[in-house]
């Protein structure tokens, strides 16, 4: 370390170079990957094309089954908030009674 530079300069200074070599890391991990990703798609790709009948059928009916999902998901909420709802307007209405026979 220097004694010349102040801490806070020389702790900048490591986190910076901290900060590139995780960049440069990351980079070279995505590019891997990638690299990965396109082999694995060439052997895959034949394979598909076969299968491309039974997929769309497939495909439809996880749409289906997603949508339903959805919907399912959706409703619960919508039951979970209005039961918040009401039940913040009871106490509410309650503590406005308590404090009208208060007086």
């Amino acid at each position: 370390m220097d004694d010349d530079k102040p801490i806070t300069e020389q702790a900048m200074e490591t986190i910076t170079s901290a900060v590139e070599a995780t960049k440069d890391a990351a980079v070279t991990a995505v590019k891997k990957v990638r690299k990965a990703a396109k082999k694995v798609a060439k052997k895959v790709a034949p394979k598909k094309a076969a299968k491309k009948k039974a997929a769309k059928k497939s495909s439809k009916k996880a749409a289906k089954k997603s949508s339903k999902k959805a919907a399912k998901k959706t409703a619960k909420k919508t039951a979970k908030k209005a039961t918040k709802k009401t039940a913040k307007k009871t106490a509410k209405a309650k503590k406005k009674k308590a404090k009208k026979a208060k007086r």
